[in-house]
């Protein structure tokens, strides 16, 4: 089980992203834009980087839903590999059936 601190930091993290998902967008698209001016690029960047930190989608980290380890996540299932495993050896997860040939 992960320290609980980094589990609530993981999501303030994404809370914020969130929050400020649609001015990420936009400005991004903006400061992409080869059609848009120089100068317009420029403020669009400069406005980018005025963002908070953890408002970048980057930073976030995948982790299990149920112990909170970072790594060894399977993103279809949100489950980390040692609670896959368990979850499919007594049959919960359906369809999926332990490898053999």
């Amino acid at each position: 089980m992960a320290k609980m601190s980094l589990i609530q930091r993981e999501l303030k993290r994404t809370q914020l992203v969130a929050k400020y998902k649609k001015k990420y967008d936009e400005l991004k698209g903006t400061a992409n834009d080869a059609k848009k001016s120089d100068d317009e690029r420029y403020a669009a960047r400069l406005a980018l980087q005025a963002l908070p930190r953890n408002a970048y989608p980057t930073r976030q980290r995948n982790r299990c839903g149920d112990t909170g380890r970072p790594r060894g996540t399977f993103r279809k299932f949100g489950l980390g590999r040692n609670k896959l495993r368990e979850f499919v050896m007594r049959g919960e997860v359906p369809g999926m059936v332990k490898a053999s040939w």
